[in-house]
């Protein structure tokens, strides 16, 4: 227990020498601490700031102020900053060749009333030839219009003239005055496109309210090739060649410009994928592809097409009943095109064609369903052009050669 006691007391018994030892230090370094801050402030003072230079994207000016500590006075000076990127440049130079369109529909109602509805889309304004200008939009930007109005991106509205419209390619070409027009947008090379290349969307998204939106992405594929029902049965009619990017685009910007970093349109928009687990699949038609429809259009008001002279049904939609009772088709033929009818005086019926035969090869070339068929006869024959053609007729293989004509399909 006194060990405790003598220990307990020893610990708390104040150290009178050390705490005096400990003042005497601790004062001495006040000091000599203050005594280095005096004379090393007015140095401090005179020391130059080094220049600093930054070099971002875009133009503005920063204000940087320092405050001397001794006299009060305060100097100032200006940092440039330079914002202006490639993106921006890009937009300046095509920005105004986008335009908008409006298609006015007029209908009468019950008590004999003229009614206008429609909708909005965008444009691109490509050409400027002695008093005309041409705009190329989309075919379902301009479907069942009475009248079009083409709103440019100071706000002027001028009436538009339909010159032609192909629901194959969904594109279609405008006339307007030329005197309103100071912008023309310059075509680039869509088959040098390359995915993870950055490209703009300019367009009217959800109207003429968000004229001029710019959206950034990149190239996310190439020649892509989707499926679509053109007479809306239910069916594929046709499959689009398109680029796809995740650029943001909306109803509205079906029309617009897809461009690349230089300025130059490599695309135009024409649809997204819409669902609900669906994000950033935008699909714009290639330039390269668009070229030659848009200058039929624009001289012949349509494209000139070969045509057989059919209508057409894909076999794989047929029932397998129908397949061997009413096509005859050998059992281990599941594929082709069967014929539904055959146009009297058309390049099919010239050839001895008829309703029900199988066209099964074209030129060599399998033919599996009606998107297949249509796509050599439209990307790979021109009118004029010879056909060689197998099909199946009750259950035989047969050969013909068509001499294809430009008739309507």
């Amino acid at each position: 227990m006194g060990y405790y006691d003598d220990d307990h007391q020893s610990r708390y018994k104040p150290q009178s020498g050390r705490r005096s030892g400990t003042f005497l230090a601790s004062l001495l370094g006040a000091i000599i601490g203050a005594l280095l801050v005096i004379f090393t402030i007015p140095t401090l003072s005179k020391l130059d700031v080094l220049p600093y230079k930054i070099e971002p994207s875009n133009q503005a000016a920063v204000t940087d102020k320092e405050k001397a500590s001794e006299d009060g006075t305060t100097s100032t000076r200006n940092v440039s900053i330079d914002v202006y990127s490639g993106i921006t440049k890009a937009v300046d130079k095509a920005g105004d060749a986008v335009v908008g369109i409006t298609n006015i529909q007029q209908s009468t109602n019950f008590w004999g009333q003229t009614q206008e509805s429609g909708g909005t889309g965008s444009g691109v304004v490509y050409k400027k030839a002695g008093d005309k200008a041409y705009i190329v939009t989309n075919h379902h930007v301009v479907a069942d219009a009475t009248e079009l109005e083409v709103s440019l991106s100071d706000g002027t509205k001028i009436p538009a003239k339909l010159l032609g419209s192909d629901i194959w390619t969904d594109l279609a070409v405008l006339e307007v005055p030329a005197d309103k027009i100071k912008v023309v947008a310059e075509f680039g090379n869509s088959d040098k496109l390359k995915p993870g290349e950055p490209v703009i969307a300019i367009g009217n998204p959800l109207g003429l309210t968000f004229s001029g939106s710019v959206t950034q992405g990149i190239i996310s594929g190439t020649e892509r090739a989707i499926p679509v029902d053109i007479n809306q049965d239910g069916t594929p009619d046709w499959q689009a060649e398109v680029l796809q990017t995740d650029a943001a685009i909306n109803p509205g910007n079906s029309g617009g410009a897809l461009i690349n970093i230089e300025g130059q349109v490599i695309g135009i928009n024409s649809m997204k994928i819409a669902q609900n687990a669906v994000e950033g699949i935008g699909l714009s038609i290639p330039i390269n592809y668009a070229s030659p429809i848009i200058d039929d259009l624009e001289k012949t008001g349509e494209v000139k097409r070969p045509v057989m002279g059919v209508e057409l049904a894909s076999v794989n939609e047929i029932s397998s009943n129908h397949q061997q009772n009413t096509l005859k088709l050998p059992k281990d033929v599941t594929y082709g095109v069967a014929i539904r009818r055959v146009q009297p005086n058309s390049a099919a019926d010239k050839a001895g064609l008829k309703e029900l035969d199988v066209i099964v090869e074209m030129d060599g070339k399998e033919i599996r369903d009606a998107v297949d068929l249509r796509k050599h006869l439209y990307n790979q024959k021109k009118v004029g052009d010879e056909l060689k053609v197998k099909f199946y007729r009750s259950g035989k293989l047969q050969e013909t050669t068509l001499k294809l004509g430009g008739e309507t399909l």
